[in-house]
């Protein structure tokens, strides 16, 4: 618990008057939006997800970066890249995520791009299956200041992780895990705070008790249970737990199956943060994989004239309307009690 709330410090240091300032402006006019059904936006995006590579060592069953699956193009973001955008953004940024698709440590100047998020106060997260995390890489890691350090772990066993994990390595996971926690503590660092992530699917469920266990046994400062996205749901799926609670579908009468949520015409995401591929697209958020809903490339334009500009505008409007009709949003947890969110 203690080092839980050494995580809310962390968030709370990276903030300041204007930022708040923003944050409030943000609820605000998503609030107004969702009585008037008109597309109000006042401010600059709080939360952004930037995507450091597309590769991944890893073949996992729901992910496209894994499957080779991208009809876009795939590559890693470069610092230049990077520059532009916290030049334009991080006056408001409350934190960034360094990940959407891919293994961002497979990124070679990984931990220097953290860095440079870091140097100007923003809360830095990354997600990682921790097959790359090296001595040497723990103690980047740590020296960068990241704040957050998410590790997947979807089983206690090798015969189990690796129904998910396809091509994993659990004891890779568990070795690159030590390393950091024994960095950060010889380093006297209080960061990254380490997550333990287990996504709950049926080959996994048996085992929830024994991840929190293991994560108290390395002294892992949290642990997350993280429901499992499927695209072929209707039918069932072998992925989706018998506990119905870890899951985003119900069954219904007829034997089908469907998602939980009721697809409210409402979107918090689309007002607080988006998306950022690893060559500068702008996409709504995190379920856009295929980034087929760009709405801006920010090697063309100025991030804020993408932010405010027309096709953000309208795609806020449409989500107000009619969000069920809109693929990425058909598959989403937003705005429904689930275990955890994608």
């Amino acid at each position: 618990m203690q080092r839980i709330w050494q995580d809310r410090r962390e968030q709370w240091k990276a903030l300041s008057i204007r930022k708040v300032a923003n944050f409030f402006g943000l609820w605000l006019s998503y609030h107004l939006s969702r009585l008037t059904r008109r597309p109000l936006h006042w401010g600059g995006p709080f939360s952004l997800s930037i995507e450091p590579t597309t590769t991944c060592n890893l073949g996992c069953p729901e992910c496209p970066s894994g499957l080779r699956q991208f009809t876009r193009a795939t590559g890693r973001l470069s610092k230049e890249t990077l520059d532009n955008l916290l030049s334009d953004t991080s006056k408001t940024l409350g934190n960034i995520i360094f990940y959407f698709q891919g293994e961002p440590y497979l990124h070679p100047q990984f931990t220097d791009l953290v860095k440079t998020a870091s140097d100007r106060g923003i809360y830095t997260t990354t997600s990682t299956n921790a097959h790359f995390l090296t001595e040497e890489k723990a103690r980047q890691t740590v020296e960068s200041g990241l704040s957050r350090l998410i590790v997947s772990i979807d089983g206690t066993t090798q015969e189990t992780y690796e129904q998910y994990r396809v091509r994993g390595s659990l004891e890779k996971v568990l070795k690159g895990t030590r390393n950091i926690l024994k960095a950060r503590e010889e380093m006297g660092s209080s960061t990254p705070h380490v997550i333990f992530q287990f996504l709950v699917v049926k080959p996994n469920e048996h085992q929830i008790d024994d991840v929190h266990n293991l994560a108290a046994e390395l002294g892992v400062d949290e642990v997350r249970l993280k429901t499992a996205q499927v695209y072929d749901y209707e039918n069932g799926n072998p992925l989706i737990p018998d506990d119905t609670k870890y899951s985003r579908y119900r069954q219904q009468k007829d034997g089908t199956w469907t998602i939980k949520n009721k697809l409210l015409n409402q979107c918090w995401r689309m007002w607080q943060g988006c998306v950022i591929t690893w060559d500068g697209k702008v996409v709504p958020c995190c379920f856009d994989k295929d980034a087929t809903h760009q709405l801006g490339d920010t090697a063309e334009d100025g991030f804020h004239s993408i932010w405010n500009g027309p096709a953000y505008h309208d795609f806020r409007q449409s989500i107000l309307r009619s969000r069920d009709q809109i693929d990425i949003c058909t598959n989403c947890t937003e705005g429904t009690r689930v275990w955890a969110e994608e």
